[in-house]
């Protein structure tokens, strides 16, 4: 292990344990509390005591299914109630669950089935049925699926949850906590295959202890409890969303589970209390109150400015101005109460994981009224390690360390961590295992950070990420791309630039606020691409981008831009089901724009098409 020149701890002791364990005293504290809300068609509500008692039947079905203590269960499934309840049907059986992301092609599918070992697989519904009949072709072995949607198994001729549910209806409820109690901490829980942004899945086995040591700190902090309601949407296959739903279920705060593409209308409809999100949720929220125009952008405009300097005097503690309050009333009833109803209207905060959020978009929406808890982790810690708190927050950094954890930045910059939720290994994988996790216990995240004197720490990139010229100059390229997601005419942004003279960056305009823009010039914004090409339209775009980057220093301040027409999404390649940018992905597919940045007959361009 490589020399230290930063480290903080915080050294409190965190109980040994097993999810199981949180799962009886949940269920038997709050027997008659709803634990899960379901709507639409089939809406209704599960108590504690009902989720307990499909988890006696479920773990009795599994181990009548000849899936035994041990062995590994498949979950491949959108969010639904269905999959937290075959979760628990599987930890209370002592059954390895094994999270698949619904998105994955069944190429992917089949090498996570094959590789895990899972001897049964539970889907949602006929397509992922269609997927996983696929995958399991040509494994060499039986696979059982269980399709949670009842109609879809009759049609396909498969087992229906319900059906699976009723070989364990005669299973004795007395032995039911007593047998599932043989877990032990140390115990693997779960394996989740990283979804990664490169190379080949790891699957991640996570312990009981590693991911209640992680639900019992968070509840040290974030003060989650019974009249507390939220909504799950995130892919439960991540640990983020996994590991919070836990939280919640075990605080005895009722969760609805939802989809990313209907949160705006779930927050409505539902009006959660807590609520965790990716930075794309936020982003897309400060896009879509920055597109206003005319009269309306003038007073947004003003509005920003105003709630940023409030914002600021929330941030240090200090007392806000008089004047400054007088507007700020003004504009929290013209503007911020608003954006306060969209998400429901009594969020008291949300928790932001998985990516950097940019300081600017944090900051507008503590200048509105809400407060956005950062955080950082990784499928190989449990994924927290640091969180902010409504007591210890710094915009700017993930937060101190969570109890129990230690940090340290080596000589390079890399973040190392050591605490109870650091993973037992990649499955199979030793080697890879041994090159992560030193011998006296600290993993290395890949990551770059900062750590303050009193233990906040800041992300700068990530390590695989950091953007080395030709010049021999590093570059963190996620500074530059927050810098510009936080400009209204900027949805996506990738730097780009490995081995070049300089960096450049490639970007998906927000096309709400350039049509608004466009109607007002007079141009047909009608053909997105034929509206990037048009020289007013770039003469704006260059003016608003390299407005926003004008502090950079000069070896990191990307010379060319190109736009793009499509927006990165899942079900193009270009995100993780995480809404994470896949930078290799991006780079190939735009090759031959990235190129043109650098040929000699571009010297004078610095806008590009592609």
């Amino acid at each position: 292990m490589a020399d230290t020149i930063d480290y903080f701890a915080n050294k409190a002791d965190v109980p040994q344990g097993t999810l199981v364990q949180l799962f009886f005293r949940t269920a038997n504290r709050f027997a008659d509390n709803p634990a899960y809300n379901v709507t639409g068609a089939k809406a209704r509500t599960y108590t504690y005591a009902q989720v307990r008692d499909v988890a006696r039947r479920g773990a009795a079905a599994l181990a009548r299914s000849g899936v035994g203590r041990g062995e590994r269960a498949a979950i491949l499934s959108e969010n639904r109630v269905e999959w937290a309840l075959a979760d628990w049907s599987c930890l209370c059986a002592g059954v390895v669950d094994v999270p698949i992301y619904s998105t994955l092609p069944a190429a992917q599918v089949a090498y996570i089935l094959k590789d895990s070992g899972a001897s049964l697989v539970f889907v949602s519904d006929a397509e992922q049925l269609a997927k996983a009949r696929e995958a399991v072709t040509g494994l060499g072995r039986e696979v059982e699926i269980v399709v949670f949607d009842e109609a879809a198994a009759l049609e396909g001729g498969a087992v229906s949850w319900p059906a699976f549910l009723a070989r364990g209806d005669d299973a004795g409820g007395d032995d039911f906590e007593a047998e599932a109690g043989q877990a032990r901490p140390e115990d693997v829980a779960t394996m989740i295959y990283t979804s990664g942004t490169t190379g080949t899945p790891k699957g991640v086995m996570l312990t009981h202890n590693n991911v209640a040591s992680n639900i019992w700190a968070s509840e040290q902090l974030l003060g989650v409890g019974p009249e507390d309601v939220s909504l799950s949407f995130l892919p439960l296959s991540h640990v983020l969303q996994r590991m919070v739903d836990y939280l919640f279920f075990t605080s005895g705060c009722m969760v609805t589970h939802g989809a990313i593409e209907t949160v705006a209308a779930d927050m409505k409809v539902l009006r959660p209390t807590v609520l965790v999100s990716v930075p794309r949720l936020y982003e897309k929220v400060y896009q879509k109150v920055l597109d206003a125009s005319g009269l309306k952008a003038k007073i947004v405009g003003w509005a920003a400015k105003v709630g940023r300097r409030v914002a600021l005097c929330r941030e240090s503690g200090s007392k806000v101005p008089f004047l400054t309050g007088l507007q700020y009333r003004i504009v929290d009833k013209l503007v911020f109460s608003k954006i306060r109803a969209g998400v429901g209207g009594r969020l008291r905060y949300f928790v932001s994981g998985g990516a950097a959020l940019a300081p600017e978009i944090n900051r507008f929406f503590l200048g509105s009224g809400i407060m956005i808890l950062e955080g950082y982790g990784l499928s190989e810690t449990s994924p927290v390690t640091n969180v902010n708190t409504p007591e210890h927050f710094r915009i700017g950094t993930v937060g101190p360390p969570v109890p129990g954890t230690e940090i340290r930045i080596a000589e390079d910059g890399e973040i190392l961590i050591r605490g109870p939720q650091v993973m037992k290994g990649y499955y199979g994988l030793e080697e890879m295992t041994r090159e992560v996790i030193s011998d006296d216990g600290w993993f290395s995240t890949g990551d770059i950070g900062e750590l303050s004197s009193d233990g906040y720490l800041k992300i700068t990139d990530r390590k695989k990420d950091l953007i080395k010229t030709s010049g021999g100059k590093y570059v963190a390229p996620q500074l530059i791309e927050n810098l510009l997601k936080k400009n209204a005419f900027v949805d996506q942004a990738v730097v780009v630039g490995e081995g070049r003279k300089f960096c450049s960056v490639v970007v998906v305009p927000a096309f709400e606020r350039l049509g608004s823009w466009a109607e007002g010039a007079g141009l047909d914004a009608s053909d997105a691409r034929a509206l990037l090409g048009d020289p007013k339209c770039q003469a704006l775009l260059e003016e608003e981008f390299f407005g926003e980057m004008r502090d950079l220093a000069r070896f990191e301040k990307p010379k060319k831009v190109g736009l793009v027409a499509d927006p990165f999404t899942v079900e193009n390649g270009a995100l993780t089901p995480t809404q994470k940018v896949k930078r290799a992905v991006v780079t190939e597919r735009y090759a031959e724009l990235i190129e043109s940045f650098y040929s000699a007959d571009s010297i004078e361009q610095t806008m590009f098409v592609a």
